[in-house]
């Protein structure tokens, strides 16, 4: 028992630490994901024991105690906490708790996104902003009128149609796009990066001159209408009418029973991360105000709301190593090598940090805690040091002088680049990279064509260039014999092989210009230029200025292709002398095809199509298929799990259409 209540307190003292770095300093040390498994093991230990809970718990509390340098307010009504679920489960539990205290009421909830950034109370009397205050300890908040009045969002007089009296509850945020503007503005100072949106956000509202804050650009948005006594609407009505009245409106909401909810959540998963701004979660709150009346709430929580949580996606973790790592181009990418942590539901052991330039901006070194994120919920990158790392005595990262892979001369091949390359045009490494770019899904799709292998490959120093191993096929009893003598590839293994590298000949022209590796082409530019001629030889032929008529082609690419051709001038020849027959798009006369004319864009998981083949038959049926939704796309194709395109096509008012709609098109 003793041991358990040494326990409790040491939980509870790092709870009451990390809250006041993190609402009082702005100055974190832990993720928010770190933070949140401390409070929920300190509230699980308190339930199971509750004779040992403390009275003066930190959970029992709401943020921290509010700074001196404002004059403190109390809330009329207390700025709650919310209750966090991690997954489906924990929000049917939460369903099941509060219809015990209401089992005949109708389960229907409001849902929109969480915002991340500073919760703000705003108090109209005579319809004119009077007061804002922060959210502070959850009693009493930090009064930052004159700070609140500087963004742009916040109206300073509601119109005749709102009443006289009124307390709007939301969130002060810092865009994406204007967190990356300050931090380029540190790195001139040479003051250190806010680690995310969220941290600049709590800042800036806590700056004593307004007009500082003023030039940081805030946002808001509102989460909450506290009406008077006698005046209520449910929640999607008090939101929608906030848009009338001048505020901002969170982007995307949900509205209906648990299932609705949840295929929301699902839905903006992917969604959310398209918008300006940086969210981890989902409110659930529900609608009827005098269901929401009759739950009430705990000392700390509403009954009638939850915040559902999705996995991290920015963790603190120790940078054990640096390492170097050389690509197709020669550029070395160094890469933290990090103790491992779970970040947006995998582990993370790695994090690109780009350049050395990004090296140096960040000061990381061996031994320094991190902010690690992943870009688009996908790569995971270094974001910035934990506050204080950057004091502590470690030793220099050295910047390579020589290719860590052949010890090859390194140096920067244009003016003005920012990345480090080796120089060395028979570098094993980049033969390495260009092999599996050549094999890989999007170029030829070559099974068997793994790293493994490929490293052997290369070892074996018989293969110059990425398109050698296709010699392989001139005498297949010898390319089967010495496949087969390589490492863990067996005889079946070496015959699969050789008939992948036989029917990869024939492959779409498209995969051809791809699979070459020429700097700057990727498969949509492939795509169009193999449209734009029938063979390599013809492409080879083109000069700059012809290149450049081609759809997005400008200069740079043609530069790029053209200074590929003079490097490889008899390529064309020599894959023909391989047996190379690229399979050339088949004209088309779109007139009279019922998509003639559309640019389309396929996102989601369909129910019977891969996305290949959608993308195929709306090409057969006359569209043209790019990769992103833009302004100039005129339908998007959607399946389950659609995501940010979704969110983007509907917000820009393009039709959305399913597999249904397809297969009765096709006929």
């Amino acid at each position: 028992m003793k041991d358990l209540r040494t326990r409790m307190m040491e939980l509870a003292n790092q709870v009451r630490l990390h809250r006041h770095r993190y609402y009082v300093l702005d100055q974190p040390t832990v993720s928010d994901a770190e933070y949140d498994a401390l409070e929920r093991g300190l509230r699980d230990l308190e339930a199971a024991h509750p004779e040992l809970a403390d009275p003066n718990s930190p959970t029992l509390r709401v943020g921290a105690p509010p700074v001196d340098a404002f004059e403190k307010r109390r809330h009329t009504v207390p700025m709650l906490s919310l209750d966090n679920a991690y997954s489906e489960t924990e929000l049917r539990e939460w369903e099941v708790k509060w219809r015990k205290l209401a089992p005949e009421a109708e389960p229907r909830y409001a849902a929109e996104l969480k915002v991340d950034g500073l919760s703000l109370s705003l108090i109209y009397e005579g319809r004119q902003l009077v007061e804002a205050i922060t959210r502070g300890d959850g009693e009493t908040g930090e009064r930052v009128t004159e700070n609140a009045r500087t963004i742009a969002d916040i109206p300073l007089v509601l119109p005749g149609d709102a009443p006289q009296r009124l307390e709007v509850r939301g969130e002060a945020f810092l865009s994406r796009k204007r967190w990356e503007e300050l931090n380029r503005q540190r790195d001139a100072r040479g003051e250190p990066h806010f680690a995310n949106p969220r941290n600049a956000a709590s800042g800036t509202m806590k700056l004593l001159d307004s007009r500082e804050v003023a030039a940081r650009g805030l946002s808001f948005l509102p989460w909450q209408v506290m009406w008077d006594e006698g005046v209520g609407e449910n929640h999607a009505r008090s939101m929608a009418l906030l848009g009338t009245w001048g505020f901002g409106v969170i982007p995307a909401h949900g509205e209906g029973d648990l299932e609705a909810v949840l295929a929301f959540i699902d839905r903006q998963a992917e969604g959310r991360l398209s918008l300006p701004f940086d969210t981890d979660g989902v409110v659930l709150k529900l609608l009827d105000p005098d269901l929401q009346q009759r739950l009430g709430a705990t000392d700390r929580v509403p009954r009638w709301a939850i915040a559902y949580k999705y996995p991290a996606t920015q963790v603190t973790t120790t940078v054990l190593g640096i390492t170097w790592q050389v690509g197709r181009s020669g550029k070395l990418t160094p890469v933290a090598e990090l103790e491992a942590v779970e970040v947006a539901g995998s582990t993370v052991r790695r994090a690109t940090l780009h350049n050395a330039d990004e090296l140096a901006r960040l000061g990381l070194k061996v031994g320094h805690r991190v902010f690690i994120e992943k870009g688009g919920e996908v790569i995971p990158k270094v974001v910035a040091l934990v506050p204080g790392e950057e004091g502590r005595e470690l030793p220099a990262t050295v910047i390579p002088g020589t290719c860590p892979e052949c010890s090859g001369e390194v140096g920067k091949t244009e003016d003005g680049e920012v990345a480090i390359r080796c120089l060395n045009p028979e570098c094993p490494a980049k033969l390495v990279a260009r092999l599996l770019h050549f094999g890989g899904r999007s170029a030829l799709d070559i099974e068997g064509l793994g790293e493994a292998l490929v490293e052997q490959l290369v070892a074996s120093g018989r293969f110059d260039q990425p398109w050698d191993v296709l010699d392989l096929l001139g005498n297949p009893g010898e390319g089967l014999a010495y496949l087969s003598g390589l490492e863990r590839l067996a005889g079946k293994s070496a015959q699969n092989l050789l008939e992948a590298l036989d029917a990869a000949r024939l492959k779409p022209l498209a995969r051809w210009i791809h699979a070459l590796g020429i700097p700057m082409v990727g498969v949509r530019t492939a795509e169009l230029l193999a449209e734009a001629y029938p063979s390599l030889e013809a492409l080879w032929a083109a000069d700059e200025y012809r290149l450049q008529a081609v759809e997005e082609v400008g200069p740079k690419v043609a530069a790029a292709l053209h200074a590929f051709f003079e490097l490889h001038p008899d390529l064309p020849g020599k894959l023909a002398g391989y047996g190379v027959r690229p399979e050339p798009p088949a004209p088309r006369d779109l007139a009279g095809l019922p998509l003639s004319g559309e640019v389309a864009v396929v996102t989601g998981t369909l129910p019977s199509f891969s996305r290949e083949e959608a993308e195929a038959l709306l090409k057969r049926l006359g569209a043209k298929v790019t990769g992103s939704v833009s302004p100039k796309t005129t339908l998007l194709l959607a399946g389950e799990k659609a995501g940010s395109k979704l969110t983007k096509a509907e917000a820009l008012g393009i039709p959305v259409r399913d597999e249904a709609w397809l297969r009765a098109l096709e006929g």
